[in-house]
C-alpha cells in the first residue's frame, strides 16, 4: 500500500520502489521491510507498556525527527492530517497521517519517511541499518521520559552479558602498548583453574593472532558458548605458554567485602544475577572466621546506579524476615507487584548500616529504603539519586532491544522514591564531627527533627514536586563514594550499640503525619 504517499520531486514510480525496499539496495543495506517490522513492534511495545500514556502518532513523529540527529538539515513537521519530510531548501516528501492509534500505519510512514531521506541525504544514505533505528527509537523515546532507551544488537549483548552472564573465562585485561595485558584473574574460573596470571600478554586466541584487534574484538574471541573450547596463547616474562580452556557461565562481580574491627563491609557496585548470591557467600565467610566476634555489617552503595529489581529484593530479604520489601504500581496490568520478606536468612538479626550518596539509584534506592522502613538499619551519606522507576527490557527483532519504563517503585512506607530519593538518618553533606555525632547519639543528648522529617517525607504525595524539593534540599545530594568519613561513621555506629539503636528508634516509621508536618520544615541548626 503506497496510496497515502505523494512526492514533490517526480518520479513517483521508482521512488514507490524505493520507499519500500523493493529495489535501489545501499550500501548500507537498509532493508524497509525488516525495518517496518522491527519498528512497528518496537511502537506497540512502547504504546501498550509505558508507564505515561503515549500514542503512536506522537512516539513516531518523534522518532522521525530523530534522523535530524544524522543530518540535522531533515525536518518533520504534521499539520491537518499530513506529515512533511522537509530540508532546509524544500519539502521532499508528504505522507497522510494514520489514526494516532495505528502504530503498523505510523510504522510504514516512518520507514517511508527514512527511505526518502536516504533518497535525499548523504549522511541518512550512508548510515547504516543501526544507525538508524538509534536515531528513530532515541527519538521516539526520548521525550517519553529519559530512562527509556534503545540499544543496538551488540550493546544489547554486552547488556544481557552484563546482567546475566555471559560464556567466557574469567579475565579483565588492559591494552597496553597494543597488546592484552591480563590484570585481573577472577577466582574458580577456567582462566583461574589454567594457570592463567595477571601480567601475562595475550598473543593468540584459537591460533587467531589478536595483534592489532581493538577491546571488543578481543572480548568476542575470549567469549562464546558455555562449555565450548578455546586455546590461548600467552606469554609470560620471555616464555611462551599454550593453555586449553572450555568457557564456563561468567557473572561480572558485584560484591566485594573487607573485615575490620569485627565490622563486616560491603561494597556492591550494582545489582546483576550473582549479587544476592555473592554477598550471602562473603556473610557466611564472615560469621565462620568472626564467628560470635561479627559486630555488625555496612552495605556500601555510593555511586551503585542499580541494576536486577529481584536481586535488590533478595538483597534486603537477607536481613529482613517479614514484611514488604518493595511494590509497584504502573499503567499496564503486569507493571504492579509487591514483593516481600521471608524469614530464616543469615542477616536477620546482625546490625546494619547503609551507606548512600548522590549517585546511589534505582535497585540501591530500593535496599536502602526497606531496610530503613523496617527499622532494620541507619542509613548514612547525604541523599541519594531518586530514580524510582522501574524498567522493562523488551526484545527487539533485529536482536537490539528497548529499556522502557513502566512503573514506579514505592516503599514499605508507601512513598514513591521517583524524584525524592531516601533520607540518611545521618546526613554527611555538611561533613560533621564522626564521634560526636556518635556519641551524641548513645546519650540522647541530640535534639533531631529527622522523626517529622521523615514522617511528612515518606507521606510527600507524588505531585507535590515542590515539597519534595523542599525536603531533599534539607540533605542534598552528593558524590561521595570516596568520602572515608562516610565510612567512619557506619563503623562508629555498629560499634556504638546504644547509638545505632537510637538512630535506628530515630529513622522509623513510628511518628504520626500530624504530629510531624508542625516541625518537619523548620530550619534546623545541627545535621540528622
Amino acid at each position: 500500500m503506497v496510496t497515502h504517499i505523494r512526492f514533490r520531486n517526480g518520479a513517483a514510480a521508482a521512488l514507490v520502489f524505493w520507499a519500500w525496499g523493493l529495489g535501489c539496495a545501499s550500501a548500507a543495506d537498509w532493508s524497509a521491510a525488516e525495518a517496518e517490522r522491527v519498528i512497528a513492534f518496537g511502537f506497540d511495545a512502547v504504546v501498550e507498556r509505558h508507564l505515561q500514556p503515549v500514542t503512536a502518532a506522537s512516539i513516531a513523529l518523534d522518532g522521525m525527527r530523530g534522523l535530524a540527529d544524522i543530518d540535522p538539515q531533515l525536518a518533520v513537521a504534521s499539520q491537518d492530517g499530513a506529515v512533511r519530510l522537509s530540508t532546509a531548501e524544500a519539502v521532499v516528501a508528504e505522507f497522510a497521517a494514520p489514526a494516532a492509534t495505528d502504530t503498523q500505519g505510523w510504522a510504514r510512514v516512518t520507514v517511508a519517511a527514512v527511505s526518502e531521506a536516504r533518497r535525499v541525504s548523504e549522511p541518512i544514505r550512508t548510515a547504516d541499518d543501526e544507525k538508524l533505528y538509534q536515531a528513530v527509537f532515541e527519538g521516539a523515546l526520548g521525550k517519553a521520559d529519559v530512562y527509556s532507551r534503545y540499544a543496538s544488537a551488540r550493546e544489547a549483548r554486552e547488556h544481557r552479558a552484563s546482567r546475566n552472564g555471559f560464556g567466557g573465562i574469567g579475565i579483565k585485561f588492559d591494552l597496553v602498548d597494543g597488546e592484552p595485558r591480563v590484570v585481573e584473574v577472577v577466582e574458580d574460573t577456567p582462566a583461574h583453574r589454567a594457570g592463567m596470571k595477571a601480567g601475562d600478554i595475550i598473543l593468540s586466541i584459537d591460533d587467531q593472532s589478536v595483534r592489532g584487534l581493538d577491546r571488543n574484538a578481543i572480548s568476542s574471541l575470549l567469549r562464546g558458548q558455555v562449555a565450548s573450547d578455546l586455546s590461548v596463547r600467552l606469554r609470560r616474562g620471555g616464555d611462551a605458554l599454550q593453555l586449553s580452556l572450555r568457557r564456563s557461565r561468567i557473572i561480572p562481580k558485584t560484591v566485594t567485602m573487607t573485615l575490620t574491627g569485627g565490622i563486616a563491609a560491603f561494597k556492591i557496585s550494582s545489582f546483576n544475577q550473582g549479587t544476592a548470591h555473592s554477598l550471602e557467600g562473603l556473610l557466611q565467610d564472615a560469621r565462620a572466621r568472626l564467628g560470635a566476634g561479627l559486630v555488625g555489617v555496612v552495605l556500601d552503595l555510593r555511586g551503585n546506579p542499580g541494576g536486577l529489581l529481584d536481586k535488590a529484593v533478595a538483597v534486603v530479604d537477607l536481613f529482613v524476615d517479614k514484611g514488604t520489601i518493595v511494590f509497584t504500581k504502573g499503567r499496564h496490568p503486569e507493571a504492579g507487584n509487591s514483593f516481600d520478606a521471608h524469614p530464616g536468612d543469615i542477616g536477620e538479626t546482625l546490625p546494619v548500616v547503609v551507606v548512600v550518596d548522590g549517585r546511589s539509584a534505582s535497585a540501591a534506592e530500593i535496599v536502602a529504603s526497606a531496610l530503613q522502613d523496617a527499622g532494620r538499619a541507619v542509613v548514612v551519606g547525604t541523599n541519594s539519586y531518586g530514580k524510582g522507576t522501574v524498567q522493562t527490557v523488551i526484545a527487539l527483532p533485529n536482536d537490539g532491544e528497548i529499556t522502557l519504563t513502566w512503573s514506579r517503585f514505592h516503599t514499605p512506607s508507601g512513598y514513591a522514591l521517583h524524584g525524592l530519593g531516601v533520607l540518611p538518618a545521618i546526613c554527611t553533606g555538611s561533613n560533621p564531627n564522626p564521634a560526636a555525632v556518635v556519641d551524641g547519639l548513645a546519650r540522647g543528648s541530640q535534639a533531631s527533627r529527622l522523626p517529622e522529617t521523615l514522617a511528612v517525607w515518606r507521606h510527600a504525595g507524588f505531585e507535590e514536586t515542590g515539597l519534595r524539593q523542599r525536603l531533599r534540599d534539607g540533605c542534598p545530594p552528593a558524590r561521595r563514594s570516596e568520602a572515608r568519613l562516610d565510612m567512619d561513621i557506619a563503623e562508629r555506629l555498629l560499634l556504638n550499640r546504644a547509638a545505632h539503636m537510637r538512630a535506628i528508634a530515630l529513622s522509623g516509621p513510628g511518628r504520626t503525619l500530624e504530629t510531624s508536618q508542625r516541625r518537619a520544615l523548620e530550619p534546623e541548626s545541627s545535621p540528622h
